[in-house]
């Protein structure tokens, strides 16, 4: 952007989100001095996203279809509070283009995409058409929509070969997604997406790619403005996934050649006339080739990390382009400085497949210090809701190398206290330690092909709940060191130094 203090002319924006984006988004208007608006479910009436907004309006029920998912209500509440903007955060209407369409026609900015095209970028397999075109390398396939007749299906399975991957059009979040090791494998699985895919997305259409084993997934931030000019952020590396959920990011993307794929994303850009943030996704092979994997026409969950290394504020350059700000002359690559990695804290068992954990927070006490940064919407007393994702935050860690950087990260989860619900934390902690991870010895199959390993045993019961607690409260567990697998030390977690107290060791 230009030269100067940061602003726009919006007075106030409403956030058509919850949890910890939404404050993320107000927080960001509050430092220029924007109004902020929150919208919530009947049961989200106490969450910090609405006593934290200037104003707040409810817009329906518990079930997100009635309320966040709820276009006309949303409209209705800019309306009455007369916001000028509405940032959508990322998942919900964060990629709607009828969400956009009747931001537009209201009189109120989108934050985001234009209309045009967020419908034009809908569907995943239009996309790769349009990478296609422009110059960027796509995965393997057919770039046709797969037939629902037997034969035909065999036919485009065998031309792609196996291993191969199964995809919904409409598809997002790893929905609609079946990875096919043999033909005889094959109706079943489509038959599996197909209906998955109809109930998330109300879309059944699916489409083929070879499958591209022991790839890393390499993404490339940009941002537009209105009058062609992109800017680049480098790239993020995201790994670190299970079952196609990202659960560990970092940036830069460790010993990755940014200039080709960062010139692909930029072609692609280019010719869907995109506006706003946005990331192109790819594969990258060992041998460093890479393969344009999609577009997310949004905010990304894990935007901090480039913000951390890169010194910008995403939101902030969000705003601003919706406001009509274009870049200045001679902006386009930005450097980053240090490392910085994220992860996703969330209310699962990991001892129990990964199932979501809702209850009530019962304490809650959040990491601080140099290089470290939460975002969060946790308070104690809160409900987590089984009607919403169960990420509960995101924790984030910056240094000035990456072994720094995963060190500070792993120090901060260790000091970070959730009581009520389960937690992934010490599952997040063995990723950290884990000598693979480490050495930047990074796949996208390393969780899953390794999660029985990796996953730790069941946090304690109740009583020993409480009695961490009061440990905790009263100081108990300070810093003794613990070996990790990977022989580097760490913090202990609250349970360790629990157990190192009731044994006598932590007096």
């Amino acid at each position: 952007m230009s030269a100067g203090p940061v602003s726009v002319s919006f007075r106030k924006v409403l956030v058509a989100n919850r949890g910890e984006i939404a404050l993320r988004v107000m927080r960001t208007c509050r430092v220029m001095g924007v109004a902020t608006v929150a919208v919530y479910s009947e049961i989200d009436a106490d969450q910090r996203h609405v006593l934290e907004a200037d104003e707040a309006v409810c817009i329906g029920p518990a079930e997100a279809r009635a309320s966040y998912l709820n276009i006309e209500a949303i409209i209705e509440a800019a309306k009455a509070t007369e916001a000028e903007a509405i940032h959508p955060g990322y998942g919900f209407l964060s990629e709607n283009a009828a969400f956009a369409k009747a931001c537009e026609d209201a009189g109120v900015v989108f934050v985001g995409p234009s209309a045009d095209v967020l419908r034009d970028s809908s569907d995943k397999l239009i996309v790769k058409r349009r990478a296609a075109e422009a110059g960027c390398p796509v995965i393997p396939g057919p770039l046709d929509a797969v037939s629902e007749e037997s034969a035909k299906l065999r036919a485009a399975a065998n031309e792609t070969g196996y291993p191969l991957m199964l995809k919904a059009s409409a598809g997002g979040g790893g929905k609609g997604m079946r990875r096919v090791e043999r033909e005889e494998d094959l109706e079943s699985a489509a038959e599996s997406a197909r209906r998955e895919a109809g109930g998330a997305f109300g879309n059944t259409e699916l489409y083929l790619e070879r499958m591209i084993e022991g790839a890393r997934h390499v993404e490339v931030q940009v941002v537009c403005d209105n009058y062609g000019s992109t800017r680049f952020f480098g790239c993020r590396d995201c790994s670190m996934q299970r079952r196609n959920q990202k659960v560990i990011e970092e940036a830069p993307a460790p010993g990755v050649a940014v200039g080709d794929i960062q010139e692909a994303a930029g072609k692609l850009v280019e010719a869907l006339g995109y506006r706003g943030a946005g990331t192109i996704e790819f594969l990258v092979e060992p041998d460093g080739s890479f393969w344009f994997l999609e577009l997310n026409r949004r905010l990304q969950v894990e935007h901090p990390v480039t913000e951390e290394c890169f010194g910008v504020d995403l939101v902030a350059l969000q705003l601003q382009v919706a406001d009509g700000e274009g870049f200045a002359a001679g902006e386009r690559s930005v450097f980053s400085q240090g490392h910085a990695v994220e992860a996703r804290v969330y209310a699962e068992d990991p001892a129990g497949g990964f199932l979501p954990s809702p209850g009530r927070v019962l304490y809650v006490a959040e990491p601080e210090g140099p290089g470290i940064r939460v975002d969060s919407a946790l308070a104690a007393g809160m409900d987590v809701s089984p009607n919403y994702d169960p990420m509960l935050a995101k924790v984030i860690a910056h240094g000035e190398t990456r072994d720094e950087a995963i060190a500070r990260l792993d120090a901060a989860l260790a000091e970070t206290v959730i009581f009520g619900v389960r937690t992934n934390i010490a599952f997040l902690r063995t990723l950290l330690a884990d000598p693979d991870f480490r050495a930047a010895r990074l796949r996208n199959d390393a969780i899953d092909s390794r999660t029985d390993e990796l996953v730790q045993l069941p946090e304690p019961g109740a009583e020993v709940v409480l009695a961490a607690a009061a440990a905790e409260l009263l100081g108990v567990g300070a810093r003794r060191r613990a070996p990790t697998a990977g022989g580097a030390a760490r913090l202990p977690t609250p349970w360790e130094t629990l157990a190192g107290f009731r044994l006598g060791e932590g007096a």
